[in-house]
């Protein structure tokens, strides 16, 4: 396979792992969600044998942050009358194939995007990284939302097309064809070697 995008830094490189919960993961089809779970640990896999960083997004709230959304919010403000999304518990938790291991970033949002209410950004400067690729659920949401903040903040940006999903098919697939492309490249899970430059 030859690479359709140049090829990147490992060690300046890191994929983010972004919203993979059991609660969210779940909402998906059983089917869809398994091969989609399957990708993401081949992605995984990929990047750490590269010497890459792996880097996981969650999100979750406490009772005092669930108080403090106020009516306006209309994506939490749901959320928040159910009794939020718990910041800890078997739900929140990323899903056990694609578990953190020690020396992985971890941090917990409580916005759509992966940066606003997170000190990612510095811990990935810590690290000098500064190329992204980008797995989440949802496509329209927490991958969009970080793909427009990252690209602001000037990281270098690939999105795995399918180590995404999104409730709406179409939704999906627009973004992935014509919007993603504005500000970054758009790749498959099995490309990875190759723009790692670690394929044989």
């Amino acid at each position: 396979m030859t690479p359709s995008v140049a090829t990147v830094e490992p060690g300046r490189t890191a994929l983010l792992v972004m919203d993979f919960q059991a609660f969210i993961v779940e909402r998906l089809d059983e089917q869809e969600s398994g091969a989609l779970v399957r990708r993401v640990a081949d992605a995984i896999a990929t990047v750490r044998a590269a010497g890459g960083t792996v880097g996981y997004v969650r999100v979750g709230f406490t009772p005092e942050e669930v108080a403090a959304v106020p009516a306006r919010n209309k994506v939490f403000t749901g959320y928040a009358a159910a009794g939020g999304l718990p910041a800890e518990g078997p739900g929140s938790a990323v899903v056990g194939e694609l578990a953190p291991r020690d020396g992985d970033i971890v941090v917990r949002k409580t916005r759509v995007g992966a940066f606003s209410t997170t000190d990612l950004h510095e811990q990935l400067s810590r690290r000098d990284i500064d190329t992204l690729v980008l797995a989440g659920i949802s496509t329209s949401g927490v991958v969009l939302s970080t793909i427009r903040d990252a690209s602001d903040r000037d990281y270098r940006l690939l999105v795995l097309s399918d180590g995404c999903a999104d409730p709406s098919a179409r939704a999906h697939e627009v973004l992935m064809e014509d919007v993603f492309p504005r500000q970054a490249d758009v790749v498959g899970v099995a490309e990875l070697p190759y723009v790692l430059g670690t394929a044989k």
